[in-house]
């Protein structure tokens, strides 16, 4: 007896004295050509069904995850491992039209906080910081970057250069531009964050350009530094010609004195 072809099953045919009653049990029961096709009690059919089903789900569950981040998150593409890299691209698409995302990069998401001037979208340091989470990675702001967070400089970058110990890359921020550059083992000896900082805005700056303002600036953040030991400890491994500047900075600030440059 001849096999008939149907998109993902195969039938025997029926017999000719088969009446409409048989199928009364049969779910969506069609004819076509004195053909039966009962597609819906096929092992296949219920599993096309079960997995429309858990696509469904799996959407849903997704949505709530994301929708359930606090303002200011950062969230990648390949934070969701556990879905399919296109169904988890099309979610966050679609929560990207709907407004509740912004795209800041490619792969790279922000659950936005929201003013009433419109949209504030995380800073260049916490998308920065965020992939070095993401990466495993440490990071230190450099260059101008490390000048202006510190307020040593009031320009504000167009390009923030971060030094790390993952890898190199260039990512483009609507109209800014993160750069992270491998850094050598010594940019990390630190174990305070202010020191790190303090050297890469220093090795900028040069040493001819510190001047009494700056003396001050310094002064004030060493004043809030929190962790002394660590301070003391992190300003002996820095280059000699920065020690000299800041290691000052520490007796007088212990005498209760107003530094300035000498």
């Amino acid at each position: 007896m001849p096999m008939i072809a149907y998109p993902c099953l195969w039938l025997q045919p029926p017999t000719s004295n088969y009446t409409p009653c048989q199928a009364e049990n049969t779910p969506f029961v069609f004819s076509r050509k004195n053909r039966i096709f009962a597609f819906e009690k096929s092992a296949i059919f219920q599993r096309l069904y079960m997995k429309k089903q858990h696509t469904i789900s799996d959407s849903n569950t997704l949505r709530q995850r994301i929708e359930a981040l606090p303002k200011d998150a950062i969230l990648f593409r390949s934070d969701f491992p556990e879905y399919h890299a296109e169904f988890v691209g099309a979610t966050l698409s679609e929560l990207t039209e709907a407004g509740v995302l912004v795209k800041m990069a490619q792969g790279i998401y922000a659950k936005p906080k929201r003013s009433r001037f419109g949209v504030v979208q995380p800073s260049v340091d916490k998308v920065a910081q965020a992939i070095a989470s993401r990466d495993h990675a440490q990071i230190i702001p450099s260059g101008i970057t490390a000048l202006n967070i510190l307020g040593l400089s009031t320009q504000v970058p167009m390009t923030y250069t971060y030094l790390t110990t993952g890898s190199e890359r260039i990512i483009q921020l609507a109209h800014r531009q993160l750069i992270l550059k491998r850094g050598v083992p010594k940019n990390f000896c630190y174990s305070t964050r202010l020191i790190a900082l303090l050297v890469q805005a220093l090795r900028a700056l040069k040493q001819d350009h510190v001047g009494e303002e700056e003396h001050q600036i310094i002064q004030q953040l060493i004043l809030k530094e929190p962790n002394k030991g660590a301070l003391i400890k992190d300003v002996n491994k820095m280059p000699a010609w920065m020690k000299h500047i800041v290691k000052p900075m520490l007796n007088e600030e212990s005498d209760g004195k107003v530094v300035g440059k000498k």
